[in-house]
C-alpha cells in the first residue's frame, strides 16, 4: 500500500533525493552530445607576448632638473599634450641674449646700408674714389652676414628652449614613469614610456617548419588566457613572418596584429599563437575528437567521461585529453567520433 502525498515538483525531487533515488533512475532523460571530429587541422601552440605597434620612450634632448611631471602611469594622453617640463631658466636667458645680439646686428646692418647709400651718391658726383665706395660695400656685406648669423643663432636657441617641454607624440596611454619630479634629466635618459592602445600585436617565435607553411592573409588563432572566456580566443589575418631565423633556437619570429578595440589587453600580456600542424608522415591534417568541456571530469589521476549506450545507460570511460578549444576539450584517445557523451557527469553517476 502506497502513501499518496501531494507535493510540488521541486519538493518531490528533494524528497526523492533524500530517499536515495535519482531523477535519472526514474526515467528522466540524461543530457548527452556526440563526440565529433574537429573541422580544422590540429594546431601547435607557440608562446608569445602582446606588444604595441607604436611604443615610444620619452627622453629629453637636454639636461636639467625636472620641475613638472604632469602625467602618471595609466593616464590617457592626446597628441601634443604637455607631459613634463625641465628647468629652462638658463636656456631662456640664453635665448634672450641671442635675440638681443640679433637686434644689435640688425641695427649695425641698417647703419652700414645707409652709409653705403651715401657713399654711392658721393661717388656718382666724383666726390670720393671708387676704392672708398668698395670699402663701404664690403662693410655692408659683412654687417649683413653677421646679422644673418645672429638671426640663425637666435632661431637655434629658440628651438632648443622648446626641448625643455616634453609633449606626447601621439594619442595613447602612459605605460610607466620611472622619473620623479626633482630628478636630473639627461639626454637620452627615459622619463616615461607611452604607447598607442589602438594598435596591438602578438610577437612569438615559432619553429621553422611551422613558419614556412604560413601563407599571406591566412587566419591564425590567438589565445589570451588572462581575458574572459568571451574574449579569450581571437582570429587575425594580418601576419608578418621575419625573413631570418635564430641560429641558436632555430625559430622564426612572427608578428600577428590583434583586432582593434579589445578591452583589457595591454603590452606585456602573455599570449599563445596556434598554428596549423601537419602529419609529417602523411602530409595531411590528423583528425581530432572534440567533446564539451562539461563532460570531462577527473577520476583519481585520470580524466574520464560517461559514454551513453543505445539503451541510455552511462558507462565510465577513461580518456586522454589535449587542449581546451573554447567550450570544448580535445580528446586524444579513448573515444571515437559519434559516441554519445553525458554532459552532466554527476547526473550520469547517479544513474549507474
Amino acid at each position: 500500500m502506497f502513501l499518496r502525498i501531494g507535493l510540488s515538483g521541486s519538493w518531490a525531487a528533494a524528497l526523492l533525493c533524500l530517499l536515495g533515488y535519482s531523477l535519472g533512475a526514474l526515467g528522466a532523460p540524461l543530457a548527452s552530445a556526440p563526440a565529433r571530429n574537429a573541422a580544422e587541422a590540429p594546431l601547435r601552440a607557440a608562446e608569445g607576448v602582446v606588444e604595441a605597434v607604436r611604443q615610444s620612450v620619452i627622453a629629453p634632448q637636454v639636461s636639467g632638473a625636472i620641475v613638472q611631471l604632469l602625467v602618471k602611469a595609466g593616464d590617457t594622453i592626446k597628441a601634443g599634450q604637455v607631459l613634463a617640463r625641465i628647468d629652462a631658466r638658463a636656456a631662456a636667458s640664453g635665448a634672450a641674449a641671442s635675440v638681443a645680439e640679433a637686434q644689435a646686428a640688425r641695427a649695425t646692418l641698417d647703419i652700414a646700408q645707409k652709409d653705403y647709400d651715401r657713399q654711392r651718391q658721393l661717388q656718382a658726383r666724383q666726390f670720393i674714389s671708387q676704392a672708398a665706395l668698395d670699402r663701404s660695400e664690403a662693410q655692408l656685406k659683412s654687417a649683413r652676414a653677421q646679422t644673418e648669423a645672429q638671426l640663425a643663432q637666435a632661431d637655434v636657441t629658440r628651438t632648443q628652449s622648446g626641448f625643455y617641454v616634453l609633449t606626447a607624440p601621439y594619442s595613447g596611454v602612459v605605460a610607466e614613469v620611472p622619473a620623479t619630479q626633482g630628478d636630473m634629466a639627461q639626454p637620452g635618459k627615459a622619463i616615461m614610456t607611452v604607447y598607442d592602445p589602438s594598435a596591438l600585436r602578438v610577437t612569438a617565435n615559432v619553429p621553422q617548419g611551422a613558419a614556412v607553411r604560413l601563407q599571406p592573409n591566412q587566419p591564425v588563432k590567438l589565445e589570451l588566457p588572462s581575458l574572459p572566456e568571451a574574449q579569450r580566443w581571437q582570429t587575425s589575418r594580418s601576419i608578418i613572418v621575419f625573413p631570418t631565423a635564430d641560429a641558436t633556437t632555430h625559430t622564426v619570429q612572427v608578428r600577428i596584429d590583434l583586432p582593434a578595440g579589445l578591452a583589457g589587453v595591454t603590452p606585456g600580456m602573455f599570449a599563445r599563437v596556434w598554428l596549423p600542424e601537419l602529419d609529417e608522415g602523411a602530409g595531411r591534417a590528423q583528425a581530432r575528437i572534440l567533446v564539451a568541456a562539461s563532460a570531462v571530469f577527473r577520476r583519481a589521476e585520470f580524466n574520464a567521461v560517461y559514454v551513453v549506450d543505445a539503451q541510455g545507460r552511462p558507462m565510465l570511460r577513461l580518456v586522454r585529453t589535449g587542449r581546451a578549444i573554447g567550450n570544448d576539450i580535445e580528446v586524444l584517445s579513448g573515444l571515437a567520433a559519434g559516441e554519445q557523451v553525458a554532459l552532466d557527469p554527476a547526473a550520469a553517476a547517479q544513474m549507474k
